[in-house]
């Protein structure tokens, strides 16, 4: 991929110091990447494979933390969300106050390089996140390599890691995380036609841990 600006902290920083502002201006909490219909796909995945509740959960780049907000009002229980932006998880902090959900837990990190506070997770989900790495400008591949590193260190072994990304094809994907997880599923995403040609715009896999 060509690298980008979406692939660096600076450009997150000052989108989620706009959302921030709007936030506290409309209370509009900003944008859902890849749409609700995203959320509402890893939550039925998890629903149908009866996942407990109490089950630890990762949000990769959490942003606004609409996500984390949705699986607790399903009874998601134990929840964490991290991102590197510190004004991302101010703005997740204010709509967790917001929709009253002091349970969920918001931290600065970098999924890169990680604080021995993150580890031991049984689901880690990520949309998006890995799509941005991959648009840095600065040793792309280096970075994906320690975001494949990361997830080995901090997802139990044989738990799942849902990614959705418009990036990636289903087959690169199973190659960037072939050491140390094995493919569970792929789930139906929104097709678009082409010139004659159905395909997606979006892939969402479901990984589990070795």
């Amino acid at each position: 991929f060509a690298p980008s600006a979406l692939g660096t902290r600076p450009h997150w920083d000052a989108a989620y110091d706009r959302e921030l502002r709007a936030f506290q201006e409309t209370g509009d909490a900003g944008e859902i990447w890849f749409g609700e219909e995203s959320m509402a796909r890893v939550i039925r995945w998890l629903e149908k494979q009866k996942v407990p509740l109490d089950s630890s959960v990762l949000d990769i780049g959490t942003g606004n933390g609409v996500l984390l907000i949705e699986l607790a009002k399903n009874g998601f229980t134990d929840l964490t969300g991290i991102d590197y932006s510190p004004s991302a998880i101010q703005l997740s902090e204010k709509v967790r106050e917001k929709e009253g959900m002091s349970n969920i837990k918001l931290l600065v990190e970098d999924f890169l390089a990680p604080s021995a506070a993150l580890s031991g997770f049984q689901i880690c989900i990520d949309k998006g996140t890995f799509d941005a790495i991959s648009l840095n400008p600065d040793d792309a591949v280096g970075k994906r390599k320690q975001y494949v590193r990361s997830l080995c260190s901090l997802l139990k072994p044989e738990g799942f890691f849902l990614v959705t990304s418009c990036n990636w094809t289903k087959e690169e994907l199973l190659n960037e995380f072939r050491e140390g997880f094995e493919i569970l599923e792929e789930l139906p995403t929104p097709k678009f036609c082409f010139g004659g040609r159905i395909g997606n715009s979006v892939t969402a896999l479901v990984f589990q841990r070795k």
